[in-house]
């Protein structure tokens, strides 16, 4: 039987704790896998940490906690890390949102893909055929497009619809390999450009990808969304001056193995 070890960072996420835990609780029983549940605290102040312990049961739910609030990308980065010694090439990794807008039942048809189609990587996308955006702001949805379709320009990235959701299933080998060529954190960017970041670094190991829709609904999170438009836009400018450096690192790994 494989792990399956799920990420989720989390910020001031009290509100949305009950049903993100009931939904751990869904996949457990909906799986045959082990599943272990990362949980990387980004510095909450609400209580959140408080509300895990209180309901995660007897679920395998491990909090990684380092007291201060520095952004998704680094508590990506936090249990990336700490899986280094923990997967095996047999197993599964998951990053998902802690906001409850990953959607469970598309878990299982992501890694039902992963097995069938024996691919390294599956997105969820509500930009493929089949999903869509639903309850959420004219604007927001605009700059999502519209940073879709620079982010793709500027990275030369072809043939994929999203680009920064966290939701997205890994063959283990895949992270075990991120991990050789750019150390145990993988992620060098803090915010949420380092979604971006690790696409880029998974297509410039050739990785295969695969997509899933999913219809994303915004109104299964409790409270606003913690983006900071214009500093991920920034975020985002910055990854075009990196990725010389990526691709430097990957070459280098190439010609000494």
């Amino acid at each position: 039987m494989e792990n399956v070890f799920v990420i989720t960072p989390i910020f001031n996420e009290k509100e949305n704790i009950p049903r993100l835990i009931k939904s751990f609780q869904d996949i457990t029983e909906k799986f045959e896998s082990k599943f272990n549940f990362i949980i990387v605290d980004d510095g909450s102040t609400d209580g959140t940490i408080e509300e895990i312990e209180c309901l995660k049961g007897n679920l395998n739910i491990l909090v990684l906690d380092y007291g201060c609030n520095k952004g998704p990308g680094y508590a990506f980065a936090t249990g990336f890390e700490y899986l280094k010694d923990k997967i095996t090439p047999n197993d599964i990794v998951v990053t998902m949102e802690g906001d409850n807008t990953s959607r469970i039942e598309t878990l299982h048809l992501m890694i039902e893909r992963l097995k069938r189609e024996k691919v390294d990587c599956v997105l969820a996308s509500p930009y493929a055929y089949g999903g869509g955006i639903t309850n959420t702001g004219f604007l927001r949805t605009f700059l999502s497009h519209a940073a879709n379709t620079f982010i793709k320009e500027m990275l030369g990235i072809r043939g994929i619809h999203t680009m920064s959701s966290f939701f997205r299933v890994y063959d283990a080998r895949l992270i075990m390999k991120l991990q050789e060529v750019y150390q145990p954190r993988i992620l060098m960017m803090n915010g949420f450009e380092s979604m971006i970041e690790l696409l880029k670094k998974i297509i410039l190991l050739e990785s295969s990808i695969s997509e899933m829709s999913m219809k994303l609904d915004t109104s299964l999170r409790a409270g606003k969304s913690k983006m900071k438009v214009m500093k991920t836009i920034f975020g985002y400018f910055s990854l075009y001056f990196k990725q010389k450096d990526w691709k430097s690192k990957y070459e280098f790994y190439n010609s000494n193995k």
